[in-house]
């Protein structure tokens, strides 16, 4: 039966009925783009860490459309896949690690109706970061202080070592890695002046190999061990779980050795069987929390745009605490103390290793 107007008012006055006004149309539903890098989901680290961030906003937001982007094996795909996602009409897309930054920009650049997120770098109308040319107007750059969380991991290392001989695996010798060394470099030094640092690269640029090579991450790690070094930290991607299985494999108990994670909390993500007993403890870079925070920006309608700088301060970096039969509360409290220090500006972190 049809209710008119005045009908439903003298309904209304007579019962107290409420009559529901028609509902509105949905609306547009919301779609976002997940752009993997190098290796995807399964590296137990940084595409992981962002596949995260991705998992908690589709359960929070169970309408939310998306899609997962994952590279063909070629080193050259990224445009050609940033071409289809466009194509899809998806209204955000986020491209994970500094890489993809060229294309990203161009993309951003050619569609000011589409939202972009990138993690590592800013997107400007320069292609190759916002230190370089203007920030774009519907881009956020996510960057984090990495220098300041391998600070807390190094303060750590120093503090553990047995033979103050600890070690440093990078996946490619890039500034932004280079921040990694630095910070850890600085940590040691600061708990511990009497330890060495050897620091060791899988590849040079232009070869970002070092970033999915494991077994080379384990040949290093396993001479490392071999030559005294008791503590190792690896910031390289697949090619550092490497280091974990290194120290499976060295015959060596945990507590006698140890590897420190980054990116993910690795205690959480490797296997006993491949070295997860090891980790003394991981820096947190915190590639999940941008990735959620885009896209919950992104579906409130209001995206976040601009250089997002996520230090310390901004709990965008930190430790992990997981492993609780290697890292014992003291140490927890003396790091704890050091990152007070780091916060408030009374320690500075160089970006910069001191190394030649």
């Amino acid at each position: 039966m049809k209710i008119t107007r005045s009908a439903a008012a003298m309904l209304l006055a007579v019962t107290g009925a409420v009559i529901a006004a028609p509902m509105a149309q949905s609306q547009e539903q919301k779609s976002v783009a997940l752009m993997f890098d190098l290796t995807g989901r399964g590296d137990k680290s940084f595409n992981d860490a962002a596949a995260a961030g991705l998992d908690k906003a589709k359960k929070e937001f169970p309408t939310l459309k998306a899609t997962e982007s994952v590279p063909s094996g070629a080193d050259g795909d990224r445009a050609e896949r940033l071409k289809t996602v466009i194509a899809d009409k998806n209204g955000l897309v986020i491209c994970v690690g500094f890489l993809w930054t060229t294309d990203c920009s161009k993309g951003a650049k050619a569609n000011p109706g589409m939202s972009f997120a990138s993690i590592d770098d800013n997107l400007s109308d320069q292609d190759e970061g916002a230190t370089k040319g203007a920030a774009l107007p519907n881009a956020a750059g996510f960057t984090f202080a990495e220098q300041e969380g391998s600070f807390l991991v190094g303060y750590i290392a120093g503090l553990k070592t047995k033979t103050n001989k600890v070690g440093f695996i990078g996946g490619v010798e890039i500034d932004l890695i280079k921040r990694f060394e630095a910070g850890f470099e600085a940590g040691v030094k600061a708990s511990n002046k009497k330890a060495k640092i050897t620091q060791k690269y899988a590849t040079q640029p232009p070869d970002f190999g070092g970033f999915t090579d494991l077994p080379k991450g384990k040949a290093i790690a396993a001479a490392m061990y071999k030559s005294g070094i008791d503590v190792i930290y690896v910031a390289a991607g697949q090619t550092g779980n490497g280091a974990f299985i290194a120290a499976k494999e060295s015959g060596k108990k945990p507590g006698t050795i140890y590897a420190i994670g980054v990116d993910s909390d690795q205690y959480q993500t490797i296997s006993v069987a491949t070295g997860r007993d090891y980790i003394l403890t991981s820096m947190l870079k915190k590639v999940d929390v941008a990735a959620y925070n885009a896209i919950k920006a992104y579906v409130a309608g209001k995206p976040i745009v601009g250089p997002q700088n996520l230090d310390l301060k901004a709990g965008g970096v930190d430790f992990s605490t997981t492993n609780k039969k290697l890292l014992d509360a003291k140490t927890v409290a003396a790091v704890n103390k050091v990152k007070a220090d780091i916060i408030s500006g009374k320690i500075s972190v160089p970006k910069t290793p001191t190394r030649k």
